[in-house]
């Protein structure tokens, strides 16, 4: 057993530095929210500028951006979440397969009416999560799945 012991602890050692520097590495800064912009792809830029415009009822605003066409969500600096745009251009392919949007509503009932009258679709109807609120599922005017959050009632 004499043995044993100094060949497991210089192995024990590595792991136990790996543990602490994971808990005092980047899990340790305050916390914050990640995610400080989005891109969503689109093919017709003025087709999806008028789907999001009526569904979220806000103002899109155009810009090139290094050769591309964008559509600017609203942003409001220092305050919690991110925006983004709608982009359009040859990296930019939309889907219902990648990754997935949540956008914050105050009620999605309204905004779901809102993307069928657009000429969305409802792929995951609104569900009840409990004390996280309500979440739904839509397809927007270029094949993409976005979310919706809305607190609990």
């Amino acid at each position: 057993m004499r043995f044993i012991l100094p060949l497991a602890l210089p192995l024990a050692l590595p792991l136990a530095l790996a543990l602490a520097l994971c808990a005092n590495g980047p899990a340790a800064r305050p916390a914050m929210n990640p995610v400080v912009h989005f891109e969503i792809p689109v093919t017709e830029m003025d087709r999806a500028v008028r789907f999001y415009e009526a569904v979220f009822e806000v103002r899109l605003t155009r810009q090139e951006v290094d050769g591309y066409t964008m559509a600017f969500f609203p942003r409001a600096d220092g305050k919690p979440g991110a925006s983004g745009a709608l982009a359009k251009g040859d990296v930019y392919v939309p889907s219902k397969s990648g990754a997935i949007l949540y956008f914050d509503v105050p009620s999605i009932d309204p905004v779901l009416t809102r993307a069928l009258a657009a000429g969305g679709r409802v792929l995951y109807s609104k569900k009840d999560i409990g004390e996280a609120g309500f979440v739904a599922e839509i397809e927007d005017s270029e094949g993409n799945r976005i979310a919706l959050s809305a607190p609990a009632d």
